[in-house]
């Protein structure tokens, strides 16, 4: 995987985007008052939105858009190829960073920590998302996904080619197997807050046991086309 041969101290920060126009406003003012400083290179990869996503980014100061292939492995390992900072950022856009979070991965690399995440809060108060998010807290790699973010030092994730491009679904916690065998993963103290929706949609209980088997079988070996299947099937 080759990426953009500048390598500056910085963040780049790269977020996936379909169709996502109703929540981008609120995104990305979220996201520019968590920052610290503005100097940071923002990316939004389009999958090909058909719902004015594209118009809100350009018009948007200091955000870049690019264009690819749906998939999120696609569309993230795009924005790290245009990544001209030394630090990697993936975050959704249902996600909301911690205050000054910029600083706060950048103190980690400085550190020499060169892959992590944030522990998880859901905007939602039921018990069982309550339970899933303390799990979070564990520095095991059975505790980890998508919703947390997601840092890397450039380098290391050019090494290992980015993202798994035949995982539509679990794409995030393949990577992070793989940095967890390679690195010091580090769950950093401060949390990041995530939208219930999608467990709101499908059902709370029922979107927790669908998640945790698509991740068993993962474990156990099921290919990316199988857990695909199964989650067109069972998940809105």
């Amino acid at each position: 995987m080759t990426g953009a041969s500048t390598n500056k101290a910085g963040i780049s920060i790269i977020v996936p985007i379909y169709n996502e126009a109703e929540r981008l406003p609120n995104f990305i003012s979220l996201l520019f008052g968590a920052l610290e400083s503005h100097q940071h290179q923002i990316i939004f990869v389009d999958g090909g939105s058909q719902d004015g996503s594209c118009k809100i980014i350009q018009a948007s100061p200091n955000c870049s858009l690019l264009k690819s292939k749906k998939g999120r492995a696609l569309q993230m390992n795009a924005g790290a190829k245009n990544a001209i900072h030394k630090l990697l950022y993936f975050i959704h856009v249902d996600c909301t960073p911690p205050q000054g979070f910029d600083q706060i991965l950048l103190n980690e690399c400085n550190a020499e920590n060169k892959a992590g995440c944030f522990q998880l809060q859901f905007d939602h108060d039921h018990f069982a998302l309550k339970w899933v998010a303390l799990a979070t807290k564990y520095n095991t790699r059975f505790c980890r996904s998508g919703d947390q973010s997601l840092f890397v030092e450039k380098q290391l994730f050019m090494q290992f080619k980015g993202f798994n491009e035949h995982y539509t679904v679990c794409e995030d916690v393949e990577l992070i197997d793989r940095l967890y065998k390679a690195t010091n993963f580090i769950v950093l103290p401060q949390k990041i807050i995530t939208s219930a929706r999608r467990f709101i949609e499908n059902g709370i209980w029922r979107l927790h046991f669908h998640h945790g088997l698509i991740h068993l079988m993962r474990y156990a070996g099921i290919g990316p086309k199988k857990l695909y299947r199964y989650y067109l099937r069972f998940v809105k």
